[in-house]
C-alpha cells in the first residue's frame, strides 16, 4: 500500500496530538470546561513524552495560544456549540504571527471530535489575492 501522507504537515505529530485529544475527550466527555480539557492533555502529552509549550502569549497583543506542541503545531482549543469561521481566522492569525506551519483547532463540546487542521497561509498569497482565509 502506498502512503499517501507524503504532504501532510508534521504526520506522526499530529497522529500523536489528535490520538491524545481523542483520549481526552473520551475521558471528560463533552461538557467540560476548556482549562479541564488543557490540564488533562498536559498529563497526557508529559506521559507521551512530547514536549509543548502552555498558554503562549502571541507578541504584545494579550492573545494567548493554548498550547505550542514541539515549536511546531499550535493547538488551539474550544468549548463551543459550533466552530465559526472566526475562529479559524484566530488560529491563521497565531500561525502568522508566530511563524508556524500547522495549527490543530478542536471543539471538545461536539458529540464527535473532528480535529480541524489550519495551515498556514503564506503572507505574500494572502496579500495580493482577493481570496479570504479558508479553512483546511
Amino acid at each position: 500500500m502506498q502512503n499517501n501522507n507524503t504532504h501532510l504537515i508534521y504526520p506522526e505529530l499530529s497522529y500523536k496530538i489528535n490520538g491524545a485529544l481523542f483520549k481526552t475527550h473520551n475521558e471528560i466527555g463533552r461538557y467540560g470546561r476548556e482549562k479541564q480539557y488543557g490540564d488533562l492533555l498536559e498529563k497526557i502529552f508529559k506521559e507521551l513524552g512530547i514536549q509543548y509549550k502552555q498558554e503562549v502569549r502571541v507578541g504584545d497583543t494579550g492573545n494567548i495560544v493554548d498550547f505550542v506542541v514541539e515549536g511546531k503545531i499550535i493547538l488551539e482549543l474550544k468549548t463551543v456549540r459550533i466552530i465559526t469561521k472566526d475562529d479559524y481566522y484566530q488560529v491563521q492569525r497565531y500561525l502568522q504571527a508566530l511563524n508556524i506551519k500547522l495549527g490543530i483547532l478542536i471543539n471538545f463540546r461536539s458529540e464527535y471530535l473532528q480535529p480541524k487542521r489550519v495551515i498556514l497561509i503564506d503572507k505574500f498569497f494572502k496579500k495580493n489575492t482577493k481570496e479570504k482565509i479558508s479553512r483546511y
